[in-house]
């Protein structure tokens, strides 16, 4: 197998990896999805689908009386309407979008802003039968590589319909408002959750890339068909809805705000307190220690016994020691978990799973994943040992909306931190690794974060990021905001020998900043490094500002049309806390532990 063509789900000559072929395992392993996970995904799905014909119900119902009734429609070649042919037009597949509006329920007699709705609903009714119907063929037996990309797509798609759904109830018509008729969701929210799902599907569709040609690549790509192309045009509709920027996906804060150091408005009194204490003293919910003295000796445990859909913080102490447990997850329906360690380097959660050696998908090699709203993690070291010879081995994996990540250490080689989507937050963290080493599309704020390049096999370039906005309607991009770059100790003296990028395009509107870092001289003076020839290079948005040190001088960087030099404070403020990844209903509230703005 050529390794060229594997690197998250697509292919890229110019690997700085330069690496070498391996003979790809093929061994078969019986099914590892159980009758009753599969019951329950089937279960999901078809539920989800019943609420969203109901709600086609509410549109048809509310358009039936605005307009008196309505008129019969031609059933044999019915034409768009002129609210369906302006709202298409704004999106990236026009021909899609009219193809299912006419099809769809309601949609004839529906104003522009019901068209939002409609788009949302019947997307999420296309994700939920595709849940539906990939869950059926869960218990066919699969190569390892198979299995691993069928799983993270059910995974993925599950992911996806909780988020079309929270968008559907928040645009939907008399939906998403409290009892005093305030919408309980942001502009941000949905844009935030539109993205994932969009994300998602691009996951699912790089891990597919990944395996050989067979019977569960050719139905899955079925089932999958125009899936992204849907997300995207919800996500363009509304988008659109609320237009007047020319700087697209990024949500703006128009209200004055105060520039002040404080965690997220979202995060209680108590739990503040708990972020700025220490742990002696914390009354824990549960308490791991591999000694026994605790409530469980392992994570997993802790994790499945913790509530599922908590609104309120449930917190987990994990004490000193090593832990190295198979694929931990904080999966979707575990909301609101705090895990609070002992320290970098104290409290240890480790593997060893990486894509040469196990043959799974790079989402899959994660030590440890968090999707659950609400993740915090504080004082913990987050490791994938496997290292720089195997390629992608992901220490730490975050799809959680709302996640912090305070004071932690996240250790690997290649794929060290996957950023995977929504809203994210790292604070004081030590982050190393050598091949695009923060991936990932989340809309996620590094700040007074050490990120250490180390040295890497021969011939590889080192690459800190590699950034996957695929859309430029997405709301999501990395923001390093007043961190420092440095080599390591192994890498110092050869850093000659191994330049260092600042990041290069994943994707097509691939977007990154560097703002007010302190940038040292094993940064390459180009600063940034080409994916694949010409690729992504006028459609990126690549940024720095203010930045200093010897690796930080502008004069040598790279002239692409999508790389910029930024000089303007109002386009740099669009990259902070308050503004990129919080945005109106995330202002800052008490002075501890972050700067919102450009400076405190």
């Amino acid at each position: 197998m050529d390794y060229d063509r594997l690197r998250k789900g697509r292919n890229r000559p110019d690997d700085p990896s330069n690496p070498e072929t391996y003979a790809a395992q093929s061994s078969s392993e019986p099914t590892t999805n159980s009758n009753s996970k599969t019951k329950l995904l089937l279960i999901l799905a078809f539920t989800l689908i019943l609420v969203s014909l109901v709600s086609v119900g509410i549109v048809m119902g509310l358009r039936t009386k605005h307009s008196g009734g309505g008129g019969s429609q031609s059933s044999i070649h019915p034409r768009p309407t002129e609210s369906m042919s302006r709202v298409c037009s704004r999106t990236r597949y026009p021909n899609l979008c009219l193809n299912s509006l006419v099809n769809f329920p309601g949609s004839f007699n529906a104003s522009d802003k019901d068209m939002i709705h409609i788009s949302v609903n019947m997307t999420l009714q296309r994700v939920g039968r595709a849940l539906y119907t990939s869950a059926e063929i869960g218990n066919l037996q699969m190569d390892t590589i198979v299995r691993s990309a069928y799983d993270d797509c059910l995974e993925l798609l599950e992911d996806s319909v909780d988020q079309l759904s929270r968008s559907l109830f928040s645009v939907g018509p008399s939906v998403g408002n409290n009892a005093d008729g305030k919408t309980t969701s942001s502009r941000e929210d949905v844009m935030t959750w539109l993205s994932a799902a969009l994300t998602n599907q691009d996951t699912c569709t790089d891990g597919l890339a990944e395996v050989e040609n067979g019977y569960v690549k050719e139905q899955m790509g079925e089932k999958l068909k125009d899936l992204s192309e849907m997300v995207s045009n919800c996500l363009a509709i509304y988008a659109a809805a609320d237009d007047g920027d020319d700087f697209d996906g990024v949500p703006i804060q128009h209200r004055r705000r105060r520039l002040m150091s404080s965690f997220p408005r979202w995060l209680s009194r108590k739990e503040r307190k708990l972020l700025q204490s220490t742990v002696a003293g914390m009354q824990a919910d549960i308490v791991v220690s591999k000694d026994g003295n605790g409530t469980f000796k392992t994570i997993a445990e802790a994790i499945k016994a913790a509530p599922e859909h908590s609104s309120r913080r449930i917190i987990i102490y994990v004490r000193a020691g090593r832990y190295e447990e198979d694929n931990l997850k904080v999966g979707l329906k575990k909301t609101n978990l705090m895990f609070i360690g002992d320290g970098k380097g104290k409290t240890v959660i480790t593997g060893g799973m990486n894509r040469v050696v196990n043959d799974v998908t790079t989402f899959h090699t994660a030590s440890f994943a968090a999707t659950g709203a609400g993740f915090i993690a504080r004082d913990i070291t987050f490791e994938n040992y496997a290292g720089p010879t195997n390629h992608q081995a992901v220490a730490l994996r975050i799809g959680a909306d709302h996640g912090v990540v305070y004071r932690c250490s996240i250790i690997g080689y290649q794929d060290t931190l996957y950023v995977h989507s929504q809203r994210q937050f790292f604070r004081e963290c030590d982050i190393y690794g050598t091949v695009d080493f923060i991936f990932g599309n989340a809309a996620v704020v590094f700040q007074s974060c050490n990120i250490y390049a180390r040295k890497p096999l021969p011939q590889q370039k080192i690459t800190i990021t590699a950034q996957n906005r695929k859309d430029p309607n997405q709301n999501t991009g990395i923001s390093i905001h007043a961190c420092r770059l440095l080599a390591t100790a192994d890498l110092e003296p050869s850093k000659a020998s191994f330049p260092t990028y600042l990041g290069r395009p994943w994707k097509l509107y691939s977007r990154t900043v560097y703002m007010q870092s302190y940038m040292g001289d094993h940064i390459n003076p180009r600063g940034w490094l080409e994916w694949n020839g010409t690729f992504a290079l006028d459609t990126l948005y690549y940024g720095e500002y203010m930045n200093n040190g010897p690796g930080a001088a502008v004069g040598g960087r790279v002239n692409w049309p999508g790389y910029r030099v930024i000089t303007s404070t109002v386009e740099a403020n669009r990259f902070t806390v308050a503004q990129f990844i919080f945005g109106s209903s995330w202002l800052p509230s008490t002075g501890v532990a972050f700067i919102a703005g450009l400076s405190p």
